[in-house]
Formats: C-alpha cells, structure tokens, sequence
C-alpha cells in the first residue's frame, strides 16, 4: 500500500467520467488499499480514483469517528435520494486551499459492486451521505465547485488560484 499523489485541477481527468469496473481483481482491490492510505493521510472521508490519476469508477468512503469502517466501492450509483439536504463544507485534495458550503440530499441508497464483487445496496446519511455523492461527482467527472453558481464558482477558482 503506498501514498498517490492526488493529481492538481485543471487535469483534464479530473473533467472526463471514469471506466465502469468489470471485475474485482487483485488489481482492483491494490487500488482500493492505495486509495484509502491516500485517504487516511489527506486525511479525509472519501476518494474517488480519478483523483489519483486512475481513470476506473472505484471509491472509498469512511465518515466514521474511529476510522477502519471504510466502504469500497465500484460502478457506485445513486439509486434514490431524500428531499431533505444537509448544508456541509466541501473541498478536494485536487484543488487545495479551498471549500464551499454546499446543500446535498442528507440520505441516500447507492448501489455499488463491493470487494467481494458482489453488487451491495446500502443507506447512508449525513457525512457519510455527502461523501459518497461528492465520490459519485468525481466519477462523473466533476468538480464539487460545479454545484455552485457561476459567480462563487469564479471567486473560488480565482482564490485557488492565488493560493498557488
């Protein structure tokens, strides 16, 4: 297991929707334990593979207070979302230095192929909710700052941009 570098905005990878996986290899699942210990040293609640540079729909996710709770995930899919949002700071390793308060749904039920490669259905709310959505985003190729209106979106990437 080893650190990726998460690779900086405007890659355009971070702009193009990742690969479905077709099956969980040993590769696959390399990728998945990189990932985490990317995650872990960020540290953060979620990564999507793109943003290491690995153009295949993989995500983890771990909101837990402890840590060690992290779900893996390929092909991951929003299958329903509640009407009620939850208002929470978001930010990417991809784009570092600054976030946005962004509404999202606080529940969802994602479908995704697990490391078993078996297809899995889960409920998730609040942090863990955000996360996969914003993991989800990231497979779709794009950005969380996307969400925003075009006037915070430009004061955004101006401030990232004198950051750098």
């Amino acid at each position: 297991m080893s650190v990726r570098p998460c690779i900086p905005w405007p890659d355009r990878r971070l702009r193009t929707p990742a690969d479905p996986v077709t099956d969980i290899t040993a590769e696959i699942r390399a990728i998945w334990d990189d990932m985490i210990e990317t995650m872990e040293a960020m540290p953060g609640v979620g990564l999507a593979a793109p943003q290491i540079g690995v153009m295949l729909r993989l995500a983890v996710v771990d909101a837990s207070d402890a840590r060690g709770q992290t779900i893996r995930m390929a092909n991951p899919e929003i299958i329903e979302a509640s009407a009620i949002l939850r208002e929470h700071e978001e930010a990417s390793p991809n784009l570092p230095g600054v976030s946005a308060r962004l509404k999202r749904p606080r529940g969802v039920t994602i479908r995704f192929l697990n490391d078993a490669g078996k297809t899995e259905t889960r409920d998730l709310v609040g942090l863990w909710s955000t996360s996969v959505q914003h993991q989800v985003d990231h497979l779709d190729g794009k950005m969380y700052f996307d969400r925003l209106s075009k006037l915070k979106r430009d004061r955004l990437l101006k401030r990232a941009q004198k950051i750098k």
